[in-house]
C-alpha cells in the first residue's frame, strides 16, 4: 500500500483547500517517460475511474489504476523544503534507479 508523511498530507490538504476543492483526493500515477523510463503523477480528482483502488490515510483519499500500483506498493509519499527547492518526494522500494534529478525511476 502507498503510505503518506503527515507533512506531505498536510501539504495535499492546504492544496486542496487554496483550490477550492476540499472533497477531492489525490490521483497517484506512474506514467512512462522521463530518462529513467517511468515517472510519477500526481492530479487531483474527485471520483474514482472502474478499477481504481481507493483508500484514505492521513487525511488524504487515494484513487490509483491498477497498472499503477503495481509500481507504488510499499512507496511512501514525502514533502521536502531544503536549499534546492522544495516538493513531493517519492521513497519507492520498487525503484531499481533513478536520473541524476530525480524526476524518473526504473523498476
Amino acid at each position: 500500500m502507498l503510505k503518506i508523511t503527515s507533512l506531505a498530507a498536510t501539504k495535499v490538504q492546504e492544496f486542496l483547500q487554496q483550490n477550492g476543492r476540499p472533497e477531492a483526493g489525490l490521483r497517484v500515477r506512474v506514467v512512462g517517460g522521463g530518462c529513467s523510463g517511468f515517472q510519477y503523477q500526481l492530479a487531483l480528482d474527485d471520483e474514482a475511474a472502474a478499477g481504481d483502488e481507493v483508500f484514505e490515510q492521513n487525511g488524504v483519499r487515494f484513487f490509483i489504476d491498477p497498472r499503477s500500483h503495481l509500481y507504488l506498493d510499499g512507496t511512501e509519499i514525502d514533502y521536502v523544503d531544503d536549499i534546492m527547492g522544495s516538493g513531493f518526494k517519492f521513497n519507492n522500494p520498487n525503484s531499481t534507479g533513478s536520473c541524476g534529478c530525480g524526476e524518473s525511476f526504473q523498476v
